[in-house]
């Protein structure tokens, strides 16, 4: 019974995967060891459970999210503003990721990553966008969706020919939307014809993020047409295919350093093993994928929202009309105050959806609740701190007028805000049944 009793508690304690679940299950642990060093509970005492805070992260996360911070700081601050106006992304900076292991996150240590959560992919994300958000949802795009999708459907073999290049040095780029395929993701007109032991890939895709940069592309295309979304199937195309012909980039509003383009298949010939999933799970592969990745843009919005009640918060107590600091006239102290809240109840709901995705538990509402908070919370943030700093919020010396761009986009891709409300009431509906 001892011996039973102590592998009982072992296992419990090694189920804590996280600083929330370790705190559910300390209890229960602790007790089970005691039983196998006493007849009776009461002749033991346990000590007073400690309170943590709600979302208290594992050091290994903590360290993720500083590692990001500094490398935003030291490599991406000084290069923002010019990568801005040029809208293109530094190759330093892509290759400045990929050597301090910021594209791995998740990626099993046996093939050159991480092995962290995906907890602490968004903290990253989150650290990014504070300093860019266009290096920001190009690293959320590699490590939330294309190593993700790689990681849980790939064959092994798949697996051992890209995860290690995923972690190492190549980019990845997710193709799903086309001109008449938004948000109905499904619509897609993209073909691929069996011929022999290949796949020929025809068709046009638009509004491909890292489109410029990307070594890689997770191609969906239907391979089946009269099955509808049944036929729709997930293809790893390598840039150097012949038949795949990438597009000029699209000239933004925001995020401009990040590339934007359209990908066009004539015949592009795959081969039948270069599949994610059998033929026609493309439909499972997208959808898994974007709950991920939505969770992932809300990180992204995060640092929007984060930067721009930073932002607004010094420049209030710098800045002095009527002989004092606008941050003692209530008006403006409002402004900040709702920043705040907006900012706090997004990062709760974000974390907790992230949370759940490391749990393995369903994470579908939580993330488009996510997602939807962050995204208007980073666009009325953005708003607000250029109405703190006035006029100097309004020109490009000081970046308010940068977030303000870059906010808007957070709540169109990856779902845009109208589609995670239908996603959430749906939800809300299979859950509270009449």
């Amino acid at each position: 019974g001892r011996q039973v009793l102590v592998s009982r508690a072992t296992m419990l304690l090694q189920r804590a995967t996280s600083a929330r679940a370790a705190r559910r299950i300390v209890s229960g642990a602790a007790r089970l060891r005691a039983q196998c060093y006493s007849t009776s509970l009461a002749d033991v005492e346990l000590a007073a459970p400690q309170p943590a805070p709600l979302c208290a992260l594992l050091e290994e996360e903590q360290a993720m999210a500083e590692a990001a911070s500094r490398f935003a700081r030291e490599r991406v601050g000084p290069v923002v503003q010019s990568m801005d106006e040029a809208g293109k992304m530094e190759a330093d900076v892509i290759d400045g990721l990929f050597e301090h292991g910021l594209m791995g996150i998740e990626i099993a240590e046996e093939h050159g990553g991480c092995g962290a959560t995906f907890t602490a992919a968004c903290l990253v994300v989150e650290e990014l966008a504070k300093v860019d958000p266009a290096v920001s949802v190009m690293v959320d795009i590699h490590n939330t969706i294309i190593n993700n999708c790689v990681s849980r459907w790939a064959s092994p073999e798949l697996q051992r020919e890209w995860l290690p290049r995923l972690a190492s040095d190549t980019l990845g780029s997710f193709c799903l939307s086309e001109a008449g395929s938004g948000s109905d993701a499904f619509a897609l007109r993209c073909a691929a014809r069996r011929d022999g032991d290949d796949y020929l890939l025809s068709g046009e895709k638009l509004w491909i993020s890292n489109s410029a940069e990307a070594g890689v592309f997770l191609v969906m295309a239907n391979a089946a047409p009269e099955k509808g979304h049944r036929g729709i199937t997930c293809f790893v195309v390598p840039r150097e295919a012949a038949g795949l012909r990438v597009g000029p980039k699209e000239d933004k509003l925001g995020i401009r350093a990040s590339s934007t383009g359209n990908l066009i298949f004539e015949g592009c010939r795959i081969p039948k093993d270069s599949m994610l999933g059998p033929p026609g799970a493309g439909f499972k592969v997208a959808m898994s994928t974007l709950d991920g990745g939505r969770i992932g843009i809300a990180a992204q919005a995060l640092g929007i929202a984060r930067a721009a009640l930073e932002t607004a918060t010094h420049y209030a107590q710098t800045r002095k009309t009527f002989d004092a600091p606008i941050a003692k006239h209530q008006a403006v102290q409002f402004l900040l105050a709702d920043m705040a809240v907006r900012y706090e109840a997004a990062m709760l709901l974000t974390h907790r959806a992230a949370n759940l995705k490391d749990a393995k538990a369903p994470y579908t509402k939580e993330a488009a609740m996510a997602k939807l908070a962050a995204s208007e919370a980073a666009t009325a943030n953005a708003h607000a701190c250029i109405q703190v700093l006035g006029g100097m919020g309004y020109v490009t010396e000081m970046p308010a007028e940068r977030y303000y761009r870059d906010a808007r986009i957070t709540e169109i891709y990856e779902g845009t805000s109208e589609i995670q409300r239908l996603v959430i009431a749906g939800q809300l509906l299979k859950e509270m049944p009449a």
